[in-house]
């Protein structure tokens, strides 16, 4: 395993954002972008449960293109990563996944947006699903839904980076390349899980979420994101740069708590407790996907000075660590998703593919 740093690069930020001020502007528009939903019909659940689980998608260019899978992260959709932070910087002409020479397949994982969730009706019924079972469905989108055999690249942040060691590990015979970013390919552990659990239990002891059977959007929804978000993303010494001041600091509360919550109870907790059994250390071995995973060096969720990472990542034959240094310029978590910080990493990493 080889270890790459290298400085970061400079971006214009949002006084208060968690994402780049170019994170917030409209998605630009990409060749041949399509959009639609895909049903694998009586899909298992890891749990026994069976039912039909509804897909969404988008895809840039042509299918006779080698395929690309991008992944994202919690709470997220597939229509985020079209913003001009992350897919403004990859898929246009010229760019490391040029969507004239690409074909881009981004799914919405189970639990948001357009794909099967808790809200389309089941509520707390919902199957209580892990990533295993997101990745086993996006592979059924994928081969059955849109006829890929083989996929040149497995790109994914947060979540999705944790889903693409689990695509690397669960369909190694699938992809040439695959790229991790802000993920670790060890257990689900320490402050990480236990800030989810946390923001998990301060929505499920609200009053009003009634065992996932409320009215209303529990108040508490609001508070727990925002409380996580503040406490796993943003970076130490963006912050400090951010809110100098109590009251600076206080101005970037009262604007993240007059954001709009997230959209229902249960799709939340369903998406995060996801993450409760990933553990993809002990089947690492797995992997022939050339690998590059791609961390910050001030990453909350993901501390590099652990030194977890680069032990487990010595295992996989061609893989490689780009840590991106901390500076008042990068977001801890949130570095990643803004590809300025490793596009032409990942271009150059891409010439190197057989």
């Amino acid at each position: 395993m080889r270890l790459l740093r290298r400085a970061a690069l400079l971006l214009p930020l949002a006084l208060a954002a968690v994402l780049p001020a170019e994170a917030q502007q409209p998605a630009p528009s990409y060749p041949n972008q399509r959009e639609g939903t895909w049903t694998a019909p009586n899909f298992r659940f890891h749990t026994g449960q069976t039912m039909d689980v509804r897909q969404g998608y988008i895809t840039l260019g042509e299918p006779t293109n080698p395929a690309v899978l991008i992944l994202h992260g919690t709470y997220g959709s597939a229509r985020g990563m079209l913003s001009p932070a992350f897919g403004g910087q990859l898929f246009g002409a010229g760019q490391p996944l040029d969507a004239t020479r690409y074909f881009i397949i981004i799914p919405d994982s189970i639990g948001v947006a357009n794909s099967s969730k808790p809200s389309d009706g089941m509520r707390a019924s919902f199957p209580r699903y892990n990533y295993d079972d997101v990745v086993a469905a996006q592979h059924l989108l994928v081969t059955q839904g849109l006829g890929i055999r083989r996929l040149r690249l497995v790109l994914g942040n947060s979540m999705g980076g944790m889903m693409a060691f689990t695509w690397a590990i669960n369909f190694p015979d699938m992809m040439d390349a695959a790229v991790p970013m802000a993920a670790q390919p060890t257990a689900m552990a320490s402050r990480n899980w236990m800030m989810r659990r946390l923001m998990i239990e301060t929505v499920r002891r609200d009053p009003a979420y009634n065992e996932g059977n409320y009215t209303s959007q529990p108040p508490n929804l609001r508070l727990a994101n925002v409380f996580f978000a503040t406490g796993t993303n943003g970076g130490n010494m963006r912050l400090q740069s951010q809110a100098p001041t109590r009251e600076a600091a206080d101005r970037i509360v009262e604007q993240r708590l007059a954001a709009n919550p997230p959209a229902d109870a249960n799709d939340f907790i369903w998406q995060w407790d996801a993450s409760r059994d990933y553990d993809p250390e002990p089947k690492l071995d797995r992997i022939k996907a050339r690998l590059l995973l791609i961390n910050s060096a001030d990453d909350e969720r993901n501390p590099p000075e652990t030194g977890v990472t680069e032990r487990a990542l010595a295992r996989i034959p061609n893989a490689r660590l780009l840590l991106i240094p901390a500076s008042a310029e990068t977001l801890g978590h949130g570095t990643t998703g803004n590809a300025r910080f490793w596009r032409d990493d990942l271009a150059r990493f891409l010439q190197t593919l057989p």
